[in-house]
């Protein structure tokens, strides 16, 4: 989790999927959309056959 001073937002982001990021102006409505968008991403990943990246 960081500051965006450009978006003047908490930037949520996860190492396993450095291209997705969540901004919102509350941190924990920025992890939240974040973990939703993963979750997302997952379940799409497993329908299409690719490998999920392991939790570090």
């Amino acid at each position: 989790m960081s500051w965006s001073e450009a978006d003047q937002e908490f930037a949520a982001t996860v190492n396993e999927f450095p291209l997705l990021s969540w901004l919102d102006s509350n941190e924990q409505e920025a992890k939240a959309g974040l973990l939703n968008l993963v979750s997302e991403v997952v379940e799409d990943m497993k329908e299409s056959g690719e490998k999920i990246p392991e939790p570090q």
